[in-house]
């Protein structure tokens, strides 16, 4: 019986890793393939500089233009937000943005922010990734059909000490 579990078990994680793996190869066909031209791209990957700081202590939160064309219009802001170990919001404010998805914005870590890991979200304001509707909310009605990514929110990991 024992036996039986773990062959349905293995057959189980194998289907899910088959799954992971084709949303993971679709996701990676569709965000920035030069073969798509200029259809929309998800935002470019952004990074948390450094990865530990002091209360106090300056932090950096940038990602470089994309290489495919996001266009987010000249006006575009990010939307950034430290959320601290409590899980208390202390940062939640906006910074310019280019086209391309590239900024770089420089804060100091707020004073209130309890230690430990916090989580920083960076994501342009006002998009909407996540197509819960079954339609795509950033392609024209004439262009391609494209499959958006996962409706989970990115994080990046800050370790703050005192």
């Amino acid at each position: 019986m024992a036996k039986a579990a773990h062959t349905k078990r293995r057959r189980v994680e194998s289907w899910i890793l088959a799954v992971v793996l084709a949303v993971f190869l679709t996701i990676s066909a569709a965000g920035c393939s030069p073969s798509l031209g200029s259809l929309p791209c998800m935002p470019p990957e952004y990074s948390v500089t450094p990865s530990s700081a002091k209360l106090g202590g300056v932090v950096t939160v940038s990602a470089l233009d994309a290489t495919c064309n996001p266009r987010y219009g000249g006006n575009t802001q990010v939307r950034i937000v430290f959320t601290d170990a409590t899980g208390a919001d202390v940062l939640n404010t906006t910074a310019p943005m280019s086209d391309k998805g590239g900024f770089a914005f420089t804060t100091e870590v707020p004073l209130q922010t309890a230690a430990g890991e916090v989580a920083v979200y960076a994501a342009p304001e006002g998009v909407d990734w996540c197509d819960d509707t079954g339609k795509n909310n950033r392609a024209r009605p004439d262009e391609a059909e494209l499959e958006m990514a996962s409706c989970a929110k990115p994080m990046k990991p800050l370790n703050i000490t005192n």
